[in-house]
This record gives structure tokens, sequence and C-alpha cells, in this order.
């Protein structure tokens, strides 16, 4: 079993893991907080996003992009701190944004649920979304089953999508804004056929949520269902096994002063009467052998 210590305990639900310059940033969702946490695990408030953070990412200046996953949109936290709308994606994303991955040209890759996930409605596939650094924005590819988390190779060259509800990562061939036809980068079983999002997450083998990827080309992904980190090589071995003490894994990052540190967001629940009531929410963290690559 991994030897995980804890950075950070007492948040709300805590998702959208990115490593910079010495801290670590999350959203909390239900306190409305992006944060930035030392390895110390003193927190900074970075931004309050009424519309409920989530994924988060950098501008090549460094002004940071959030995700306001309600009201469907990018904010874009300008030097002085204040947010202002860098794109609203209410007309191209059927229900919630979740998380996003920002290149390095500024460009944003952003997913959504695609449908009322808290309610229980019936299973419909979705759309990932792109975003010019100047705001404009585009559907780049649809189709998919809940796109989550997304890590972009260190070539430009292949994006990486966690489907949670559909038992795979798939990958796309990159060419500025646009994206290459999908195909399966790593198979946990077949595709659920069922359109119930209960009955799919007990028949999913991996429900990967956030993923990072690491120098030797693996991915690290966040299985919720299973309270574990798993580490899967392209075709779909599985090459590590890491539980989170019971508890789900949300999202997952490689970071720290040499990239060998792996953080993972972790909770008893993600249903929101729980989790924005009691605040059990934490990040662990343990050592691994390979470093991080690529981005987020």
């Amino acid at each position: 079993m991994a030897e995980f210590t804890t950075l950070i305990s007492g948040l709300s639900f805590s998702e959208c893991p990115r490593w910079r310059d010495g801290r670590l940033y999350i959203s909390d969702f239900y306190t409305h907080r992006v944060l930035a946490v030392g390895m110390d695990g003193v927190a900074e408030t970075i931004a309050h996003v009424p519309g409920q953070p989530a994924g988060l990412g950098f501008l090549p200046d460094g002004r940071m992009l959030i995700v306001s996953m309600r009201d469907r949109k990018v904010m874009r936290r300008e030097f002085d701190g204040v947010l202002v709308v860098h794109a609203d994606l209410s007309e191209l994303a059927p229900w919630h944004l979740n998380d996003m991955l920002v290149d390095h040209d500024g460009r944003a890759w952003v997913g959504n649920f695609g449908f009322d996930l808290m309610s229980g409605a019936e299973v419909r596939s979705t759309v990932l979304i792109c975003v010019e650094p100047d705001g404009t924005a585009k559907i780049a590819a649809d189709g998919l089953g809940f796109p989550n988390g997304m890590v972009l190779t260190p070539d430009g060259g292949t994006l990486i999508v966690a489907e949670s509800i559909m038992n795979r990562l798939s990958a796309f061939d990159v060419a500025l804004s646009s994206l290459g036809e999908r195909r399966t980068w790593a198979a946990f079983g077949d595709p659920p056929t069922s359109k119930n999002v209960s009955e799919i997450f007990a028949q999913v083998e991996v429900t990967a949520d956030g993923i990072c990827l690491d120098a030797e080309g693996a991915v690290w992904v966040a299985d919720v269902t299973h309270g574990q980190l798993i580490r899967v090589a392209e075709g779909g071995a599985i090459l590590e096994e890491l539980k989170t003490n019971g508890l789900g894994a949300f999202a997952c990052m490689l970071g720290g002063h040499d990239g060998h540190t792996l953080f993972a967001c972790v909770a008893p629940s993600f249903h929101e009467t729980e989790a924005s009531i009691h605040h059990r929410a934490s990040i662990l963290m343990t050592r691994v052998q390979a470093p991080h690559a690529g981005l987020p």
C-alpha cells in the first residue's frame, strides 16, 4: 500500500490540481475558492468563483484561466486579481463545465458533464470545446462520454482525455485548434450500454476522473468508484495501483520540486449535499519513480 501523507485537509471537495511555481493550485468546489497550497500545507485563496470553480490553467503570460462550472464560462484572473469573462460557453456546452487543459499557446480545451449528474438524469454524450487565446470558441469533438481530465504530450501532438462513463481514455491528434478522429488510448473494458449513471458506475472497471502524465509516457488515473490511483500504459496495461485509504480519488497531479510527488484529491463522497456540509476532502501525496511530463 502506498504511504500517503496529507498535504491539506478540511476542504469541501477539491478538484483539478495544477503544480506551478512551487505550489499546488486546486479548486475547492463548495467554498467557491481557488487555492494555492504550499508544501507546508499553507493555503492562499487566489480567487472566489461564485459559479463554482473547476478546471485551471495558465496563459503564456501567467494569467490564470478558471472554469466557472454552473454558468458555463471560462474566467480569466488578471494580474491585479480581478476576474473577467474569458469565454462564455453556454451556447456550446449542454450542462456544467468540468475540467480544462490550457496549452503552451494559451489554447484551452474544456470538457463538460453533458447531463445533470447530481439529479441522476439520463446519461448523454457531449462535446469537447476549444477556446482560443482571444476567447473565441468552437466544438472540437463530439460523442464523448463525460470528458473529464486531460493531458497533452510533451510534443504537443496528442491530447488524451478521460471519458469517465466510457471505461476508457481516448486520444486525439492535435493540429492547432483542431482534433483528429478519436481513438482509444486505453480501454479498461467494454463501454457501458446503460443510460443510468448509477448502473454505469457499477459496471465500469475504471471510472477515470482527473489524470496526469509521467516522463515514461504512462498516465496516472484517479479512479473515483474504486478508491485508487492507477498508472496506465498506452493500450490499457495497469502498471501500478495505489489505494487511497478507502476514499474516492477524484484527481491527481505530479509535481513537487523534482516532479516526483504524486498529489491526489480525495473525499468520501462527491455528492454535493454531503460535501458542502461536512468538508471532509483532502489532498494526499506520495513519492513515485517517474516524474511529471507534458501538460498540465
